[in-house]
């Protein structure tokens, strides 16, 4: 399916009103900028760089929930508010999450570990293969995406995805940040905080909000980046090995 769609009638305009100027990253697609000291992305996205991230959850502690904290502020989801009138048990069930955390328990040796879980990044993203618009997509860079200007809300990619990782949009949204459009009817999901990645910051709000170390986050195909020196350093695997989707994010201890 041709990804040559209408740029004008596909991009947005900034709802908070912030003075950035917008970064053409694929087809269609635009993100503002972020930090005033970054320095924006002029060159294409290319697969000289895979992102990805490891977590050695070795060092996540039971309760500890400041990852998902950091994401939902970083990306507007803590500007969310229950519908009035709505079920809490609901609201809580439904609410969009870009990320969670989870405890996973090892049958062999008993061992339970708490983890956070979002989007994989896989390389072979199933979420992508099922989408019928090419609303979800994955860039040469390795960074699994949403265009929310394409998406029809028919959530394949969350019956797809088997890490549970993407949010559907069921309200309205009144508030929201420029970084991180959302609207009703749309799916969602961790994108590596991409609007910092394209304004030339190196780490992702969930790294940076951790207290422990645990998240470490940069280019899989630099040897010499942090995360390339911690995997070789550090025994790790990736959830659900055996649908070799072979994914951007490893965790160590599980």
């Amino acid at each position: 399916m041709s990804q040559k769609i209408d740029q004008e009638r596909r991009q947005f305009v900034s709802v908070a009103g912030l003075a950035a100027a917008a970064t053409a990253v694929a087809p269609g697609v635009f993100l503002l900028g972020g930090s005033a000291e970054a320095e924006p992305r002029t060159d294409p996205v290319t697969d000289k760089v895979r992102y990805g991230m490891l977590i050695d959850t070795t060092k996540c502690a039971d309760g500890c929930s400041e990852c998902v904290t950091g994401c939902e502020k970083e990306n507007g989801l803590d500007l969310l508010r229950m519908p009035e009138g709505a079920d809490p048990e609901e609201w809580d069930r439904q609410r969009p999450r870009w990320m969670r955390t989870v405890k996973v328990k090892d049958r062999l040796t008993g061992r339970v570990s708490t983890l956070p879980m979002m989007c994989q990044h896989c390389e072979y993203p199933p979420c992508v293969d099922v989408c019928p618009t090419g609303a979800s997509f994955r860039r040469a860079d390795g960074i699994v995406m949403v265009d929310r200007h394409i998406c029809i809300g028919c959530r394949y990619c969350m019956m797809a995805c088997p890490y549970k990782a993407r949010s559907f949009i069921h309200e309205n949204i009144d508030r929201q940040l420029s970084i991180a459009p959302r609207g009703k009817g749309c799916v969602e999901s961790c994108n590596f905080c991409v609007h910092r990645v394209d304004n030339g910051e190196s780490t992702t709000a969930c790294q940076d909000a951790c207290p422990h170390g645990a998240i470490v986050f940069g280019d899989l195909n630099d040897p010499n980046s942090e995360v390339s020196k911690a995997l070789r350093e550090k025994a790790n695997t990736q959830l659900r090995a055996d649908l070799k989707l072979n994914t951007g994010v490893r965790y160590r201890g599980i």
